[in-house]
C-alpha cells in the first residue's frame, strides 16, 4: 500500500510540474520580442536595428507569432547575406540569428531605374550592396564587373572558377546593354564573348590556351583583341607594326 501511495504521489508530482512548465513555456511564447532581445553571431557588420530595418516584421512582436521562414529569406536577401538562420528561443527569451557574409572577389557595377550603383560580386556571381560588405575583405581586389544583371550571376561564377582554375589574370568583365560580354585579360587584352552564354566554359578553355601557348613566343605583346563570338574559329587582331 505504501508503495502505491508513493508511486501515485510521485504522479502527482510529475503531472503538476508538466503543466507548471507547459503553462510556463506557453507564457514566454506569448511574450514580446523587442530589439534588446535579438542576438546576432557570426559576424559584428549588422546591428540588431539594422536587422529591424530590413525586416517587414513590426517589432516589438510575440515570440510566437514571429515567422522565421520568412525572416530568414527578407535578411539574406536585403542585406545580400551567404546564409541566414533564424531560431526562436525561450531560455534565454528572444531571437537568435546566425548569419554568413558573401566575400567580395570583384568590384561591381549595376544599373537600376536609370541609375548607376557600385557595390562588390561574390563567387557565385551576386551582387553585394556596399554597406553589407566587411572592408577587412576589400584589399586584395583586383577584378571589375560592368554591367551586372540577375541573369550573368553564372556565367560570371564560371569565369571566377576558370581565374581560379587557370592561369588567367582577367581584371575586367564588361556587359553591354544587350548582354554582349566582353573581358580583359592582363596578357592577351581585349577578348570578344559574345552573347552565347552557353559556351562560356569553352570559350575560357580556348582562353586558357591561347595564353599558353603565347606564352611561350611571347607572342601575346603582340596581340590588340581576340575576338571568341565564334569559338570554332577564334581570330586575332595584332597590333600593326
Amino acid at each position: 500500500m505504501k508503495n502505491q501511495k508513493g508511486i501515485k504521489n510521485r504522479s502527482f508530482f510529475f503531472l503538476i510540474s508538466f503543466l507548471f512548465l507547459t503553462s510556463l513555456l506557453s507564457i514566454k511564447s506569448l511574450k514580446k520580442v523587442g530589439i534588446k532581445d535579438i542576438r546576432i553571431s557570426g559576424s559584428e557588420l549588422f546591428s540588431q536595428n539594422d536587422l529591424v530595418k530590413n525586416s517587414s516584421l513590426n517589432f516589438p512582436i510575440r515570440l510566437i507569432f514571429v515567422e522565421t521562414n520568412l525572416l530568414e529569406k527578407e535578411l539574406k536577401e536585403n542585406l545580400s547575406l551567404k546564409h541566414v538562420s533564424v531560431n526562436r528561443e525561450l531560455f534565454p527569451f528572444g531571437l537568435k540569428i546566425h548569419i554568413n557574409l558573401r566575400i567580395p572577389i570583384a568590384y561591381g557595377e549595376r544599373t537600376l531605374n536609370d541609375e548607376k550603383i557600385l557595390g562588390f560580386i561574390d563567387k557565385d556571381g551576386i551582387f553585394i550592396k556596399k554597406q553589407n560588405v566587411d572592408e577587412k575583405n576589400l584589399s586584395k581586389l583586383t577584378i571589375q564587373v560592368f554591367g551586372w544583371k540577375e541573369k550573368f550571376k553564372k556565367i560570371l561564377s564560371e569565369i571566377f572558377n576558370a581565374i581560379e582554375n587557370y592561369e588567367l589574370e582577367i581584371v575586367k568583365i564588361t556587359f553591354s546593354s544587350d548582354g554582349f560580354l566582353t573581358v580583359e585579360e592582363e596578357d592577351l587584352k581585349t577578348i570578344f564573348l559574345g552573347f552565347k552564354p552557353n559556351s562560356i566554359n569553352y570559350q575560357l578553355q580556348i582562353i586558357n590556351n591561347l595564353k599558353n601557348e603565347f606564352k611561350k613566343n611571347s607572342f601575346s605583346k603582340k596581340i590588340d583583341n581576340i575576338d571568341l563570338t565564334n569559338p570554332d574559329k577564334p581570330k586575332i587582331k595584332v597590333f600593326k607594326p
